[in-house]
């Protein structure tokens, strides 16, 4: 999810842009962006159940067994 934010930050707020001012200007425009991002808040569609990405993605995620 954080690397989807920062996705659209890059894409709405700061592309094809220069930015002189870092400490008032980017401040102030990442800002008025976050605030109308959340008023607007999108959801994310998650495509895989729990159980389906435990299943496809079992390589990545093994079974831990515990022992008594």
């Amino acid at each position: 999810m954080a690397e989807i934010e920062l996705s659209a930050l890059t894409n709405q707020c700061l592309s094809h842009r220069r930015i002189d001012n870092m400490e008032e200007d980017l401040k102030t425009e990442i800002l008025s962006w976050s605030v109308s991002r959340t008023a607007n808040q999108k959801g994310i569609d998650w495509q895989f159940t729990v159980q389906d990405a435990r299943t496809k993605l079992k390589a990545l995620y093994p079974v831990i067994e515990l022992k008594n």
